[in-house]
């Protein structure tokens, strides 16, 4: 085999083909399935391209895509913890921390550390740069639920208020985005997708 820094970025690269595996409880726009965690990494990588004129503060769009697309990548170990699993979120930090200690180990040093600075910025959310991720990562399923007349929110029988009181941390992020945001769960109450 090459050497061992390539072998080691290989083996990276085939365990985050995981990912693929690991499904969100939100719904493709046609409803056929649930999406997957790269499905969902891939369309916030591309949302940051379209959306990044709405940032608050300068942020590094090449940044926020490399922070998108490593998100998640812990839960290849930790699973998708659905943001209003109350019960779940109570042991999230502390499995997904482990995962980002194991997964990331696996690149070389370097990369390791890199990407794990990446990660851990965007858990803490205080750099604009991570700011606008969580904006990204918060409104896509925003954007499904509305588009699937709210079939995960019903599912899980998730109320505005509930949504409301994650959601409004977008403000900090992107005031205008929060608009679309707002816009969208008021026209799912309207429409009855959501109870208020």
């Amino acid at each position: 085999m090459a050497n061992e820094r390539l072998h080691r970025q290989i083996e990276f690269i085939r365990e985050i083909d995981r990912l693929k595996q690991i499904f969100r409880q939100t719904y493709l726009l046609d409803e056929s399935r649930k999406e997957n965690d790269a499905e969902h990494s891939w369309h916030l990588a591309v949302m940051v391209m379209i959306l990044h004129e709405y940032a608050e503060g300068d942020i590094d769009p090449a940044r926020v895509m490399k922070m998108v697309l490593l998100h998640d990548i812990v839960e290849i170990d930790a699973g998708d913890t659905y943001c209003y699993d109350d019960k779940g979120r109570e042991s999230q930090e502390e499995r997904e921390k482990a995962a980002a200690d194991r997964i990331f180990a696996i690149l070389p040093a370097d990369q390791g550390a890199e990407f794990r600075n990446i990660w851990d910025e965007f858990e803490a959310g205080e750099t604009p740069d991570a700011r606008f991720a969580a904006v990204l990562d918060r409104l896509q399923p925003l954007i499904h639920n509305h588009g699937t007349g709210g079939r995960a929110w019903r599912e899980h029988g998730v109320v505005s208020e509930k949504i409301r009181e994650r959601n409004t941390a977008m403000k900090k992020g992107s005031e205008k985005l929060w608009q679309l945001a707002d816009e969208l769960i008021e026209d799912s109450i309207h429409r009855g997708y959501l109870e208020k």
